[in-house]
């Protein structure tokens, strides 16, 4: 029997099997989930090759989180085919050129808002197309974030957006929580998925994290990132909430 027997879960972000959700997704489904993928304009296609390198090939439904359309028609479809969700993976995020690699002061608002919209706000957004699915049993919405209590080099205001993020996971933990639904956040070390390749300096995390983590970290692993994920979808948390779980190897601990 697997912890997550009879679990419905939906997981965004899958992009390739390097992917973050990806390994969230093959975890959930060994121990028993039924999984619903997401992708989105011309990454969906690369998302449903994917998808069949998981044990069982799920469905992957088309989702724009900036688009209230889309929204809508996420809830409709997942009631129509289960009635219910127990578990969600918030693995969205996006910034623009300019908001990475160094040029802090010079991206524009323009901008900086596609990466708030998409990589923070989108989180209270696919809450509120779950919520009505998880009105009768609660459940529980996790999503993964890289640790924004800190700047980080060229990170930038992705690392701002991880901040909103982050705040917006604990105002929803407050205002789901009366309803029995969990909201926390996985920060999780650096794993050489596409998004990461995507910003510039990424090797600067790479090189340092291994040697200063107490438990070591491994950035071709995502499997512990995986479990973690997949455990907070269990009743096992059932009184967490509003909380981010550093799954880094216990690099946020060290100071040199």
């Amino acid at each position: 029997m697997g912890i997550l027997d009879g679990s419905r879960l939906l997981i965004t972000g899958v992009l390739t099997d390097a992917s973050l959700a990806f390994g969230v997704a093959r975890f959930a489904q060994e121990e028993g989930a039924e999984v619903v993928l997401t992708g989105f304009g011309r990454g969906l296609s690369i998302t449903q090759r994917t998808a069949k390198k998981l044990p069982t090939t799920p469905d992957v439904l088309e989702l724009d989180v900036a688009d209230p359309a889309h929204l809508e028609a996420l809830t409709a479809e997942l009631d129509s085919r289960w009635g219910s969700v127990d578990g969600v993976l918030h693995s969205i995020g996006f910034a623009p050129e300019s908001c990475l690699g160094g040029g802090f002061m010079d991206a524009p608002w323009e901008d900086v808002a596609v990466a708030v919209n998409v990589s923070a706000y989108s989180l209270k957004s696919l809450a509120g197309a779950v919520r009505p699915l998880m009105a009768e049993r609660g459940g529980s919405i996790v999503g993964l974030t890289f640790d924004a209590t800190v700047a980080w080099p060229a990170y930038d205001w992705m690392g701002v957006a991880k901040a909103a993020l982050e705040s917006t996971s604990r105002y929803l933990a407050r205002e789901l929580g009366p309803e029995g639904i969990r909201v926390n956040l996985v920060a999780a070390g650096p794993v050489k998925t596409m998004a990461a390749r995507s910003i510039p300096g990424f090797s600067a995390f790479e090189d340092v994290w291994d040697e200063r983590a107490p438990l070591g970290w491994d950035v071709k692993d995502s499997t512990a990132v995986a479990k973690s994920c997949a455990a907070l979808m269990t009743d096992w948390f059932s009184a967490t909430t509003g909380e981010m779980i550093h799954v880094d190897g216990g690099y946020h601990a060290i100071g040199a």
